[in-house]
């Protein structure tokens, strides 16, 4: 058991305060959708690219999908800096 570095009071109830994060799932999560968000993100742009103006999702649509695919690439790399950043400071 580790003891917090600030003074708190005892609680009566079973949960805790403040909730903790797993941090080992959210690295595994981080380390498993970072690369397959950036591969979908360059294969919706090159989908995009390749698109003529008649096909079935236009090209719109599909810039759209690489763009949310690139802030969910973007997301995931920041929870994983995040993670790594706290697995120092506390494990």
């Amino acid at each position: 058991m580790r003891y917090a570095t600030t003074p708190r009071r005892w609680r009566s109830g079973t949960e805790p305060r403040f909730a903790r994060s797993d941090l080992k799932l959210r690295f595994l999560l981080s380390v498993v959708f970072t690369p397959l968000f950036a591969l979908a993100t360059a294969a919706f742009a090159v989908f995009a690219a390749l698109a003529g103006p008649t096909s079935a999702p236009s090209r719109s649509t599909l810039i759209g999908f690489a763009v949310v695919c690139f802030a969910l690439t973007l997301f995931a790399v920041v929870d994983l800096y995040v993670v790594i950043r706290r697995r120092r400071v506390e494990l």
